[in-house]
C-alpha cells in the first residue's frame, strides 16, 4: 500500500506526473468531470486544529467525488486508550483513505504500518509534506517555462529558510530540496543545527542534500531565488513562546534582507503569518509575496497526491 508520510514517498519519476496532475487540477477546476474518489469516503483525524489543511482537504475530496468524515481525536476511541494499530485496522474496514494532522511523526508511520488504506501526513512536528510539494508547484509556476517541466525548473535553484531552522518546515524542506536537486540555506539561532532525525532519514533515503546552516541571515540569502519563514512558535511550544521570540529577532524577514536575495526572489511563507515577528508587513506586501498562491494550490497540490495514491490503491 502506497502511504504518503513524506516528501520522498513519490519517487523521482513520479514528480512529474504529480506536478502535472497538480498544473491540470488547477487549470480545469470547475469543468465537469468523474472524481477519482467517486464512490469513496476518506477520513481526516486532526489533532491540530487547522485552516488551510481541512479546508483544502475537505473540498479537495468533494471535488474529487469522495465524501468527507472529520474525526476530530477526542471524538473518537483513538482519544480514549485505543490502540493506533486497532484504530488503523477498523478505519480500514470503513474508509478508503485517511488525512492525519498530528503532533508525533511515529504516530502516522504507525497508522500507515496498520492500514490497507493510504494515508496522508497533512502535519507532524517533524515533516510537513503536503506544503512543501505545494511551495515547490508554486515556485515550479513561475520559473517553468510556458507549459514546461515543472520538476525541471526546479533544479538548482536556491532557498532561504529563516527562523526555526530545525522544526518541520526546515525539516521538509531539507528533504524536499534534496529531493527537488535545489540547494537550501538555513538562518537560525546556534543550538537550531538541523538535528539528527533529519540526516538520518536523509541517509535512509539514500540522498545527499545540499544544504548549510549558518547564523547570518545575510550569509543565507546571499543568491536565494526563494525566501522562506513560518512561525516562531508553534503548536505545543507555547511555553516556550517569549524565549523563543528574543531568540530568533535577528532572524526575521525585513524587507531590507529580502532585498539581499536575489532581485526577482520569490517570498513564501505556509501561513498563519505574524507580522511584525517572523516577516515584516512590508515583505508580505511585496509583489513577490506569493502566500496566498500557495494557500490556493494546497487545494490542487493535494488533489494530485490523493488522486496518485487512489490509482496506485486500485493496483
Amino acid at each position: 500500500m502506497k502511504h504518503f508520510l513524506k516528501e520522498t514517498d513519490f519517487h523521482a519519476p513520479e514528480l512529474g506526473e504529480v506536478f502535472a496532475l497538480a498544473r491540470e487540477y488547477k487549470r480545469t477546476r470547475g469543468q465537469p468531470r468523474t472524481g477519482v474518489l467517486a464512490g469513496q469516503t476518506w477520513a481526516m483525524i486532526f489533532s491540530k486544529s487547522s485552516t488551510r489543511t481541512r479546508v483544502s482537504f475537505e473540498v479537495g475530496i468533494h471535488e474529487l467525488g469522495g465524501h468527507v468524515l472529520f474525526l476530530n481525536r477526542n471524538d473518537i476511541q483513538l482519544g480514549r486508550g485505543e490502540s493506533i494499530e486497532d484504530t488503523a485496522k477498523v478505519l480500514s474496514r470503513f474508509v478508503h483513505g485517511l488525512v492525519v494532522r498530528t503532533y508525533d511523526h511515529a504516530d502516522v508511520t504507525r497508522l500507515a504500518a496498520a492500514s490497507t488504506m493510504p494515508v496522508i501526513n497533512a502535519l507532524t512536528d517533524f515533516l510537513h509534506p503536503c506544503q512543501i510539494y505545494t511551495d515547490a508547484f508554486t515556485a515550479a509556476e513561475r520559473w517553468a517555462a510556458p507549459g514546461g517541466d515543472l520538476v525541471a525548473a526546479l533544479k538548482g535553484r536556491k532557498i532561504a529558510y529563516l527562523g526555526d531552522t530545525c522544526f518541520n518546515m526546515a525539516n521538509s524542506w531539507i528533504l524536499g530540496a534534496a529531493l527537488f536537486g535545489m540547494k537550501i540555506s538555513l538562518a537560525g539561532p546556534k543550538g537550531f543545527e538541523p538535528g539528527a532525525e533529519i540526516q538520518a532519514q536523509l541517509k535512509a533515503d539514500g540522498l545527499k542534500a545540499d544544504y548549510h546552516f549558518t547564523t547570518d541571515p545575510y550569509e543565507a540569502v546571499a543568491g536565494a531565488d526563494l525566501v522562506y519563514t513560518d512561525v516562531w512558535t508553534s503548536m505545543g511550544q507555547e511555553e516556550e513562546s517569549k524565549k523563543r521570540l528574543a531568540q530568533m529577532q535577528p532572524y526575521a524577514v525585513t524587507a531590507k534582507l529580502f532585498a539581499a536575495a536575489k532581485p526577482d526572489a520569490l517570498f513564501m511563507h505556509c501561513l498563519p503569518a505574524h507580522p511584525g515577528e517572523e516577516v515584516e508587513q512590508a515583505v508580505l506586501d511585496n509583489p513577490r509575496c506569493v502566500i496566498f498562491d500557495e494557500a490556493e494550490n494546497r487545494l490542487h497540490m493535494q488533489k494530485a497526491i490523493m488522486a496518485m495514491l487512489a490509482k496506485s490503491a486500485r493496483k
